[in-house]
This record gives structure tokens, C-alpha cells and sequence, in this order.
């Protein structure tokens, strides 16, 4: 792998998912313009996001009619031209990674673009980050295709990506290269992509950045926060919002694959299931706006205390079965979204429930602790979710707050993750099967692995003999050893050479392969499978399996099914 290749291609990875987050995202902002306006409402807006359009219509058309539409349109493209796109686009990344070589069609980023931004802007429960992730990866993708290059560069440059789309996107640049690598695994991160993804990652934060300097728009963050104020006599209550962000986050996972099931064996065509999930998602936003879109304007008022508490209690309910509906049933957005929203009213929750009785408590600050933790431990991200909160909201005086509630919810949510996609370590991917399978190898030596006191020949055998001993044993051949001492290997390809009436004259040490290869019993068995390997190719001594000598004398034979054993068995003891 040419690093500096690499880095090259992660800047062009970088200046295409930056400008392709720009396309989308005023995509959605026009989408969601004119479907919101339609149906009479006007959603806040975070703080830093000011409006792209503004439009307005006397025609008043209900919410649900809309998001049903939209979903209804949304499918409709997705199962036509790019089934893939359906659903979440970053657990569709997460398998592409694992089991598809980091493969993605060209066409995947086009249509995602198209039909989150229908799904999304129409009214439906879902993020922005699913998108832009299946996005920025299939930009890259792409890119390595064209270029022929890899797999395993493919795979990074898949990765380079989703930090460009996700940097630019959330204007988090090291919260994006950091979700990139962390987001494949529970509990591993893919630390040979750490430098491209950095480096994609902030160019196309660059990209996008510019661009809205360009429209006047000079807001760093997406949320703008009032002065914030860390309070270590509050920490209880900071394990508090992290304790229960495990426990939604378990009822999250539920309740989306439990509807995610739902459609899947509902015996209708597929055309249909989205409209089925946006009408009833628009129906709850009839009732509780804020599940509807992306859902951050409203985040942004809970930050300034403009919500009551029951509505932000309802809130919370409402996103994760608004949100289950609308990608369960085959809508294109993410979750990591709504799981911003979900954790920013949990924490809302407790901060304005416990103001009423400790009047310094600042609400404010349990909305950034709920938006971290939740994502922590849904995402299973820890690190991504305490610095894109910080990078979202420019709130870094609360990070050691937000470590505390992140770490607590992280822990307790156990494996548990909204991304159904994720493998727990880097050992159960088949992105890196080989490179385990060398590591292990290399830690077991020979001696742990070989079967002692072999089955041997004298040389002075007679070949019949010798052919007499492998139909009754089966062995395909033998080790050669006198007085204990190796002198060489005989094979059933060496025997079957000579004419049957000649074997009872002819003797082992006659036909004989002498100086066979070897091994020793301190040798490690990456190197004893690399022999074996050679041997293969040697047709006068394909044994299949090595002599082990340790000082002329042979002390045991190794065969592969002894390596695979002594894998299987290694495996087993470091990561069961």
C-alpha cells in the first residue's frame, strides 16, 4: 500500500464528497422548503443552519398526505434503479466493507442523494449522516474502481468517503474521520485508514465550509449555544443521562428492527411498504412536529428552554417509533439523525425536570449530554459521539461532562447498537481474515502444534511393504528414519512408480527423497504453512505434511490439520 498514493486520492475523495454533501444537503433544504411549506408548517431551524429557500403556499395539504407521497416517490426509485439505497445508508456501508470488497455501483451515490432528500425533506423521521455516508463511500469506491486499484485500498478509500461526507456534512472534521474508523466495529477501530480519513475528512469540511462562505452563510457549528457552565457537584446526574440513554437506546434497537421485521414479511410489494411507513410518520407529526425532517431546528429550542417538559418527554417516544416506521419500512435517510435528537431530549428530560429543583442547573448543558451519550451507545462510537457533539455545537468546555455520561452509556448499553451491520473486532471481518489468521500463526510454535513420535519407514524397506502400510493406515506417505535420525521422506507418487513386480526387490532408500524439507519445533507456523506452500509445487515430494527435527533426530510430524487445530484453538482463547 503506496501511502502517499493514498493520501493523494483522499484529497480528490475529499473535494467530491465535500461538494457532493453541498448537493445534497441544499437538495434537502429546497425539498423540505416546499413539502413543509405545503403542509402549512415552518419547522425551526438550528442555529447555525439558516434557511437555503424560502417559499410560500395558501395550499394547505396534511402532513401525513406529504410524507406518504414523498416516501411513496422515494420508493419508487429506490427498488426501480438501486434496491441498496433503501433503509440505513450506513449500516448498506458497513456490509459493503465486510463482505462486498467495498464494491459500490456508481449509480448508489446519485439515487441516494436523490431519494434521502425526498424522504428526508418530505416530512420523513431520518438523518442526514446515513446519506452522506453511502455517498461520500461510494464516491470512493467508485474512484478506486475506475483506477483499478485493490481491494483493501478500495476499502480505505470507501472509508475516506464517509469521513468527507460526514466532516462536511456536520462540520465536524475530526468527529467525521473518527466515526469512519469506528463505526465498522464495536470494539475496534481501523486504524490503517486513520491518516486518509483525517486528511479526506478535512477537505471536504474545507469544500463545504467555502461554499457556504460563498451563499454568506459564516456559522461553524450547527447548533449555537448560550454561555455553558460545567458543574462537577452534578456529575451524579451526568451518570444519570447516561444510564438512561442505555436503556432507550436497548428500546430503540427493538422497537427499529421490530418494525423492520415487520415490513419485511408483510405480503405486500415493496413499492408500497415506504408509503405505508411515511403515513404514519406523518401522522405522529401531526400531533408532534418535531419528528418530522431531521428534527435539529427543535433541538436548537430545547438549547434555549423554549420547549415544555411533557412535549419533550413525548418527544423522545415519538422520534424512535417516527424514526422506526420511516426506515423500517424502506425510507432512505440514517439514524445517527434522529439518535442526535433522541439523546438531546432525553438529556432535555432530565435537565429540565431536575431544574425545578435545583435552581442553578443549567438545561442547556444535559441536551449536549444526552446527544453524546445516545450516540455513544447506539452508534457504538464513544470517541465520535463526545467530539461531534462538541464539534456540532462548539460546546468543548463540557467535554469532560460529556466523557463521563458517554462512557457510563457506552458501558451499559453492552452490545447493543442500532447498526445491525457492525462485527464486534477487526478478527470477525472478512476485510481482514488473512491478516488475523498471519497474526495468530505467528505466535504458535511448531512444538505446541505437531503430533510426537510419527509413524516412520526404514529405508531398507522394501517398497511393498511400505505400499502395504499406506492401504491400511491411509497415510499418503511416510518420514524415512534410522536409528531415530531423519534420512528422508517417501511418498505413494514416489511408490506407484515402480512396476508392481519390482516392489518387493526395490528398497525405500533407493527411491527415496533425501534432504527433505523441514521444520523445527521453535519455528512459528506462518513460516511452516509458507514451506508447506512451496512443497506443494515440488511434485517429488508432495507429502502434505513436514518432518520436525531438532538436532538431526525426528521428534514429530505437522500436518495441516494440526495448524488449523492449533488456530482454531488460539482463536478461541483471545476472542471468545
Amino acid at each position: 500500500m503506496n501511502l502517499k498514493r493514498l493520501i493523494g486520492l483522499a484529497i480528490i475523495v475529499g473535494v467530491i464528497s465535500g461538494i457532493g454533501a453541498f448537493v445534497f444537503y441544499a437538495l434537502l433544504e429546497l425539498i423540505a422548503g416546499i413539502c413543509m411549506n405545503l403542509a402549512g408548517l415552518h419547522l425551526p431551524k438550528p442555529g447555525g443552519e439558516p434557511p437555503l429557500f424560502e417559499f410560500y403556499f395558501n395550499i394547505k395539504i396534511a402532513i401525513c398526505i406529504i410524507t406518504a407521497l414523498g416516501a411513496f416517490i422515494a420508493g419508487l426509485i429506490v427498488y426501480t434503479f438501486a434496491p441498496e439505497t433503501q433503509g440505513d445508508g450506513t449500516d448498506a456501508t458497513i456490509r459493503t466493507f465486510h463482505y462486498f470488497r467495498g464494491i459500490i455501483r456508481g449509480r448508489v451515490s446519485i439515487i441516494k442523494i436523490i431519494t434521502s432528500a425526498i424522504t428526508i425533506g418530505s416530512g420523513g423521521s431520518a438523518g442526514r449522516e446515513g446519506p452522506i455516508t453511502q455517498i461520500g463511500a461510494g464516491f470512493g469506491s467508485t474512484l478506486a474502481t475506475i483506477l483499478k486499484l485493490p481491494d483493501k485500498e478500495r476499502r480505505l478509500l470507501l472509508i475516506c468517503g464517509i469521513a468527507g461526507g460526514l466532516g462536511s456534512i456536520f462540520r465536524a472534521p475530526l468527529g467525521g474521520a473518527l466515526f469512519a474508523v469506528e463505526v465498522l466495529y464495536k470494539k475496534d477501530f481501523e486504524t490503517q485508514a486513520v491518516i486518509p480519513a483525517f486528511v479526506s475528512s478535512i477537505v471536504a469540511y474545507t469544500v463545504f465550509i467555502s461554499i457556504f462562505k460563498i451563499l454568506g452563510i459564516n456559522s461553524l457549528n450547527i447548533f449555537t449555544l448560550p454561555s455553558l457552565s460545567l458543574d462537577f457537584k452534578e456529575i451524579p446526574l451526568y451518570i444519570l443521562v447516561g444510564i438512561i440513554s442505555a436503556i432507550l437506546v436497548y428500546l430503540f434497537v427493538k422497537i427499529f428492527y421490530g418494525v423492520h421485521n415487520f415490513f419485511r414479511n408483510l405480503k405486500i410489494s415493496n413499492y408500497f411498504k415506504p408509503l405505508i411507513g411515511g403515513f404514519i410518520t406523518g401522522l405522529i407529526g401531526m400531533f408532534l412536529p418535531s419528528v418530522l425532517g431531521t428534527g435539529y431546528g427543535y433541538v436548537q429550542e430545547l438549547i434555549y428552554g423554549e420547549l415544555p417538559l411533557t412535549f419533550i418527554v413525548l418527544t423522545v417516544f415519538g422520534k424512535i417509533v417516527a424514526t422506526s416506521f420511516t426506515l423500517g419500512s424502506g425510507g432512505s435517510g440514517g439514524v445517527f439523525g434522529p439518535s442526535v435528537v433522541i439523546g438531546g431530549f432525553i438529556g432535555g428530560t432530565v435537565g429540565y425536570f431536575f431544574k425545578q429543583y435545583i435552581p442553578t442547573i443549567h438545561p442547556e448543558t444535559y441536551v449536549l449530554l444526552g446527544i453524546a451519550s445516545f450516540i455513544s451507545a447506539a452508534c457504538k462510537t464513544p470517541l465520535t459521539a463526545i467530539l461531534m457533539t462538541s464539534e456540532m455545537t462548539g460546546g468543548y468546555q463540557l467535554l469532560p461532562a460529556l466523557m463521563v455520561s458517554s462512557t457510563i452509556a457506552y458501558l451499559l448499553s453492552k452490545d447493543w447498537s442500532i447498526y445491525h451491520e457492525q462485527l464486534l473486532t477487526q478478527i470477525d471481518s472478512p476485510a481482514h481474515r488473512m491478516e488475523m489468521i498471519v497474526d495468530i500463526l505467528q505466535n504458535i510454535k511448531v512444538k505446541d502444534a505437531m503430533t510426537p513420535n510419527p509413524l516412520t519407514v526404514d529405508p531398507d524397506d522394501n517398497i511393498e511393504k511400505v505400499i502395504s502400510l499406506i492401504e491400511k493406515t491411509g497415510h499418503h506417505g511416510y518420514p524415512v528414519a534410522k536409528d531415530g535420525k531423519l534420512v528422508g521422506v517417501i511418498t505413494f507418487t514416489d511408490l506407484e512408480k515402480i512396476k508392481p513386480e519390482e516392489r518387493a526387490k526395490i528398497k525405500v532408500k533407493e527411491i527415496m527423497t533425501e534432504k527433505p524439507i523441514t521444520t523445527s519445533p521453535e519455528e512459528d507456523l506462518k513460516s511452516v504453512l509458507d514451506k508447506m506452500l512451496t512443497l506443494q509445487n515440488i511434485s517429488a515430494t508432495k507429502l502434505g505434511k513436514l518432518p520436525v527435527v531438532k538436532d538431526g533426530k525426528l521428534i514429530g510430524i505437522l500436518t495441516k490439520g494440526d495448524i488449523i487445530r492449533a488456530y482454531a484453538k488460539e482463536r478461541k482463547k483471545y476472542f471468545s
